[in-house]
């Protein structure tokens, strides 16, 4: 498999690489940056998918992860986050020597040789993808906000996740059973297959494998339409398993459900495939994301979560101009 590298943009260093590097460096550390430590000393604030404060849109794909581990590494309050403009338009502002971070906006450019090119043979020209960056800052980083956006939201009563689990599976028509020793996909007869909550030492872990388990149905034909072709041990399935895994994560921090298991066993997989292509990581976090989206719209009315912003981890550059 060849390496793809892909710059930034003429004159800038490619965000793919560095993101890249810093999620293969936490995989080899033997932390997935997608589970964070959620209910512990290091994690002040509660398990929820970011959000934008001013706009009360969510992040999604890669943005997600990067913020996740902001939050954990410098011990922030809450998930909310806000441009620097942002703050100042609600009434307060970011406080002096806080550092911002970085997120970032898919984007496609041509360059002049391609235009040209296009010009000369009548071919459309190609456009080449790359990744902006901006700022944000946690609300816990500013002062004067209102009280609703500067507040941490309470976790969810966990008398109340499980049950919002089984509707959404039930809602969803995936084929799911209950039983046996193992948990896993069959694409061919298209049914998801995970042990009893009994089974696992920590029931609130059975949440996680079920929805990693239906991340992947939701990769079906007739559904999202992934390639779900790879054999096991290949670089395929090593992607695919990413992305469901990666999707449950965006789940179960969206029915604020925190499980303690760690599927650990594919890191040395994902770590050789993010080496070979730099932009693996964005493109799994991307189709995590749609994933997750697809699942959880298929809770019921009364639990539906605020919608995560579009799938190519593209933040409102209108709000954050």
């Amino acid at each position: 498999m060849s390496k793809h590298h892909h710059e930034a943009g003429p004159g800038r260093a490619s965000l793919y690489d560095e993101i890249t590097t810093k999620i293969i460096s936490e995989l080899e550390a033997g932390r997935l940056p997608w589970v964070q430590p959620w209910g512990t000393a290091a994690a002040k604030a509660p398990l929820a998918m970011p959000k934008n404060a001013a706009t009360g849109r969510g992040y999604s794909g890669i943005n997600a992860l990067i913020l996740w581990g902001a939050v954990v590494q410098h011990g922030y309050l809450c998930q909310s986050w806000l441009t620097f403009r942002q703050a100042l338009a609600l009434g307060g502002h970011v406080r002096r020597g806080e550092h911002g971070t970085t997120v970032v906006y898919a984007d496609r450019f041509i360059p002049d040789d391609e235009k040209r090119r296009a010009g000369e043979t009548g071919e459309d020209a190609q456009a080449i993808p790359f990744l902006k960056r901006f700022t944000v800052f946690n609300a816990s980083q500013c002062e004067g906000l209102p009280d609703e956006v500067a507040v941490a939201a309470p976790p969810s009563e966990p008398g109340l996740i499980e049950p919002k689990v089984a509707a959404l599976i039930k809602a969803s028509g995936i084929d799911f059973r209950i039983g046996g020793d193992r948990a896993f996909y069959v694409p061919a007869q298209d049914f998801v297959q995970v042990p009893p909550p009994q089974a696992f030492f920590e029931p609130i872990n059975w949440h996680r494998t079920a929805l990693h388990e239906c991340g992947h149905a939701s990769g079906a034909p007739h559904r999202l339409n992934r390639d779900l072709s790879g054999s096991f041990g290949s670089k395929k399935y090593a992607f695919e398993e990413l992305v469901a895994e990666i999707s449950a994560a965006f789940c179960c921090a969206a029915l604020g459900i925190v499980p303690t298991v760690r599927h650990a066993d594919y890191i040395g997989s994902w770590a050789e495939v993010l080496r070979e292509d730099n932009r693996a990581i964005v493109h799994a976090a991307s189709q995590a994301s749609k994933s997750a989206d697809f699942l959880l719209g298929f809770l019921p009315a009364s639990d539906e979560l605020v919608a995560p912003t579009s799938h190519d981890d593209v933040e409102d550059m209108t709000a954050a101009a």
